[in-house]
């Protein structure tokens, strides 16, 4: 422990943000790096605590005191090697995790939380300006050929460590760039994707090999992969909108909040924006909300991340509905310490300006006589009580003005394209939420085929996405070799 006293002496701050006026002017990152300085003090908090529950709040199990009195005692570089120990892409969660090793902290039960996420941060910074990060090529190589399908986080921490295993890893990515869900449907004000560059450049270097363009089950056949490869392991992430299915809901002006994120991500790529993630053209072409009243259907990160964008697009209003009820400002008793709390999060986006309106139930769809959405015709839910039996009901039914509705109530499962149908085909199974079904051992039913992230375990953080990669990739080398040296979690994380 570095600073026995650190606790009491220093009060929590997070990253500095550009102003409001300022970044909302382009899509450059909101949190500016966070000085040597300031992140040492940081660390000073760090209790390291004899049972420390940041450890089993972080499905990675990352080593967080460890690398916190490394930071305070400025061993940087002995930060950066505790810290990779676990964690394969801290540039990653450092920027977009909602750090639940946080709301686990022992300090947080009764002050606030040491800034785990700001220092994982500042440390991989550090290492990548210091020339710390540098190709890990794998002294022996095993002769076996491993395929991931899906470039998403999941996928490519699984093809990380399979790498380091020995093997020979080919990434296959349906779309033009690497990078999945971080790429297409992260904001750049939130992970700028120079940041996924750098890391796939170091991977390349490594030996590993990414195809870009190439959909499994279509331009390649699972069997074909089956054929050339020793196991496959599928990432294909959950891609599926959940919709919503009320009157008028083909009204023209309603769109996935996905579509809307990775068009922009597009646009500031100087990608081609008018195809989808599939390459196939969008047959509504562009979607933008300049000058439009923008009504965001979902209260979480998505939706969060669409405000943001709609403010960058200039749009004459925003508003945010969400069918839950408003949580507490402070940690909810039905979620106490250590738990992930149900609280009031207000993110960057809602600082930038919208409003949001809590206990909504859309009720309709309005259009014009084009066909074109104008309105929404929302109530509010109110909870009475009949016969002892508490019942909702909706009030104060009205309309407001929405001529562009982005939904962003979810993901359902993995995409049920040609690849699952393949997958079934050979006796493989799906679970009863559409994901892809394994045993504990991250097996499918189908000879030579693994599955992890998103695509397996449904909707989830990008932290529990390389959780799960290094977990399968971990039960791939096993099934290869009858052995592994690939470390693993050694204790339960909560699962959120």
């Amino acid at each position: 422990m570095g600073k026995p006293t650190g606790f009491l002496e220093v009060d929590r701050r997070t990253a500095l943000k550009r102003p409001v006026s300022e970044r909302v002017t382009d899509y450059k990152e909101i949190e500016l790096l966070a000085s040597p300085q300031d992140t040492e003090s940081q660390a000073s908090r760090c209790m390291d605590c004899g049972t420390p529950f940041c450890h089993n709040g972080c499905p990675l199990g990352n080593i967080i005191p460890e690398f916190n009195d490394a930071v305070y005692e400025q061993n940087w570089k002995y930060a950066f090697e505790i810290l990779v120990s676990t964690n394969n892409f801290p540039e990653f969660t450092g920027r977009i995790c909602p750090a639940p090793c946080e709301s686990a902290c022992v300090l947080g039960i009764n002050k606030p939380a040491v800034a785990i996420e700001m220092i994982e941060k500042s440390i991989i910074e550090k290492a990548y300006a210091e020339g710390w990060v540098v190709p890990q090529t794998p002294a022996k190589r095993t002769g076996k050929k491993v395929a991931v399908v899906g470039s998403g986080p999941a996928g490519l921490a699984a093809a990380s460590q399979l790498n380091k295993a020995g093997h020979l890893v080919t990434v296959f990515e349906r779309a033009d760039r690497i990078g999945g869900l971080l790429r297409f449907g992260i904001p750049d004000f939130k992970l700028d994707k120079s940041t996924i560059d750098r890391r796939v450049a170091v991977m390349v270097q490594e030996g590993i090999e990414f195809k870009t363009n190439t959909t499994i089950g279509q331009d390649i056949k699972l069997s074909k992969l089956q054929q050339e490869f020793d196991a496959i392991v599928l990432t294909t992430g959950s891609t599926t909108p959940r919709l919503i299915q009320a009157k008028g809901n083909d009204a023209i002006g309603i769109f996935p909040a996905m579509e809307f994120l990775s068009q922009q991500n597009k646009r500031v790529s100087g990608i081609e924006v008018v195809k989808n993630h599939k390459g196939e053209s969008y047959s509504h072409g562009e979607i933008l909300a300049t000058g439009k009243h923008v009504v965001v259907i979902g209260g979480g990160d998505t939706g969060s991340d669409c405000v943001g964008t709609s403010n960058r697009h200039k749009a004459k209003s925003i508003t945010q509905i969400e069918v839950m009820p408003k949580p507490p400002v402070d940690r909810a008793e039905n979620t106490p310490w250590p738990n992930w709390p149900n609280m009031l999060r207000t993110s960057t986006s809602h600082e930038e300006g919208a409003e949001r309106l809590w206990s909504i139930s859309l009720q309709e769809f309005v259009k014009n006589e084009k066909g074109e959405l104008k309105a929404l015709l929302i109530g509010d839910i109110s909870m009475k009580n009949v016969n002892g039996k508490l019942e909702q009901e909706i009030i104060n039914i009205r309309e407001i003005p929405c001529d562009l509705a982005l939904i962003a109530a979810g993901f359902l499962h993995t995409d049920h394209a040609n690849l699952i149908d393949e997958l079934k085909n050979q006796g493989g199974n799906l679970d009863e939420r559409g994901n892809i079904a394994a045993n504990p051992n991250y097996k499918t039913l189908v000879d030579k085929v693994f599955t992890a992230g998103d695509a397996r375990r449904g909707q989830s953080l990008v932290v529990w996405a390389i959780s799960e990669g290094r977990e399968a990739a971990r039960q791939v080398d096993l099934s290869l070799m009858g052995k592994t040296n690939l470390p693993g979690k050694t204790i339960s994380s909560f699962d959120l």
